[in-house]
């Protein structure tokens, strides 16, 4: 069998597939400390004002309709090959890791500002 022997053509593509798949792994690691920050002032009051929306009326982001533009940018993704597609991925990752970053500093500047404590009533 061609694919046991060491040097094959399948063994070569499947170490590059493993090295690709390597390059795409992110060890990022995502604080959600978030709701440790921002407390419910009253307990329950979210699920008390959600009470009040019918979920009807709420739209989802993804579900609205594809205008020309977005239809078109979809159509340029689809006939992107394998490579420029990978590219792409990492360029919207990077752009997503830069946001976190300038969420973090921005989270950790409100902090040393003492924007996140509750106000005493006096």
């Amino acid at each position: 069998m061609a694919s046991e022997k060491p040097g094959s053509i399948e063994q070569e593509q499947d170490q590059s597939l493993t090295e690709l798949e390597q390059t795409l792994l992110s060890m990022e690691n995502l604080d959600r400390a978030s709701p440790e920050i921002w407390p419910e002032k009253y307990p329950g009051m979210t699920d008390f004002i959600n009470s009040f929306t019918p979920p009807s009326t709420v739209k989802l982001p993804y579900s609205r309709q594809l205008n020309q533009e977005d239809q078109n940018y979809l159509h340029q993704l689809a006939a992107l090959p394998t490579a420029g597609l990978i590219s792409k991925v990492k360029e919207l990752h990077d752009i997503a890791y830069q946001l976190g970053q300038e969420e973090s500093k921005e989270v950790t500047r409100g902090k040393y500002l003492n924007l996140f404590k509750p106000r005493r009533q006096k």
